[in-house]
């Protein structure tokens, strides 16, 4: 037997890769051992991810290197949300023109679509993702093809990502050149739009899911437009100044230091007279004075603490930066993000 952990109340796991399992090629600290104690527990595992610059064969034996458990088929990208857009839209053989690594060549094919790399093949779609040797030549290829009128597709807008070097421009800066250049905003396949969401309910059929990620734009907006829970880990990029000052559609449902705290009794904030309390920690939240807090114990549970007070505070707003900095320069939670 084992006591009640936040895990308990889910029968699937819906897991962003970069900054919740790894950061570059190393493995997040404890995130392999807790996702293969998750999977013991009889909790379905998903890597949904918006990268789609690799096949999802790629990413899982990248996964099992770091010892976390994972097959192909565990693995959901925004290349695989953004191919089913688009057969859904064109006719069966299509060609599409590829702005992008194997990863959309493969789920581009997997559904029954073909992937072209010049705009004289008359392609009836562009779908662009990142990938490391992205080329001046097929950016202007798909310009060409979106000009024309093929449907422009982005497989995500995410304007940077993680990498262990630090944040490096990601497949949404990188579509602003065909955007630009033609007029044309593509259709975004990836987190927070809804096909990434709708592709791995699809594939897990999962009942009681949640997102674990760690963006407040991709993956936990996306959560919030699917109406489902979400665990922001800060262990990427979204670190504490990010949650205080999140409007509602960045507000998690948990936050943890990582994926360590899935097996753990989550210590939930609560409303008293003198303010929001989560474990020895005392938040409040004034006008005039902004974020107040004092306690000690766990740096986390006072940044629940900390988010619920100003929450609550601003309610649909976003609290001004300024009106929290005070409080969070002083505490033991200021540098709790890896970033």
């Amino acid at each position: 037997m084992h006591s009640q952990t936040l895990i308990d109340a889910y029968d699937t796991l819906l897991l962003d890769l970069d900054g919740v399992v790894y950061l570059g090629r190393d493995a997040v600290p404890g995130a392999p051992e807790a996702l293969r104690q998750a999977q013991e527990r009889g909790v379905r595992l998903a890597y949904v991810t918006n990268n789609a610059s690799r096949t999802p064969g790629a990413i899982a034996q990248h996964l099992s290197a770091l010892g976390a458990p994972a097959t192909p088929d565990d693995v959901v990208t925004s290349a695989q949300a953004a191919a089913r857009l688009v057969a859904e839209r064109v006719e069966p053989g299509a060609a599409v023109l590829v702005v992008g690594g194997m990863g959309l060549r493969g789920a581009l094919r997997a559904h029954g679509l073909r992937p072209v790399s010049t705009a004289i093949e008359e392609p009836v779609a562009v779908v662009q993702g990142i990938a490391p040797d992205l080329s001046y030549g097929l950016l202007a290829e798909g310009t060409l093809a979106v000009r024309r009128g093929a449907l422009f597709v982005a497989a995500n807008a995410d304007s940077t990502m993680p990498t262990g070097r630090g944040e490096l421009p990601g497949n949404g800066a990188m579509t602003r050149v065909i955007a630009t250049a033609t007029g044309v905003e593509p259709v975004v396949a990836g987190k927070p739009e809804p096909p990434l969401h709708r592709e791995s309910m699809l594939r897990t059929a999962a009942r009681r899911p949640l997102v674990v990620g760690d963006r407040l734009d991709t993956d936990v907006e996306g959560a919030v437009n699917a109406g489902v829970d979400s665990l922001l880990v800060l262990t990427g990029v979204a670190g504490p100044l990010d949650l205080l000052t999140a409007d509602p559609r960045h507000r998690p449902t948990y936050v943890g230091a990582g994926l360590t705290a899935l097996h753990e009794p989550y210590v939930s904030p609560r409303r008293s007279a003198e303010g929001w309390r989560c474990g020895e920690w005392l938040a409040t939240w004034t006008a005039d004075r902004g974020l107040s807090l004092e306690g000690q114990g766990d740096p986390v549970e006072g940044l629940r603490a900390a988010c619920a007070a100003v929450w609550e505070g601003v309610g649909d707003a976003k609290a001004d930066e300024d009106a929290v900095k005070p409080a969070l320069a002083s505490s033991p939670f200021a540098d709790l993000s890896s970033r």
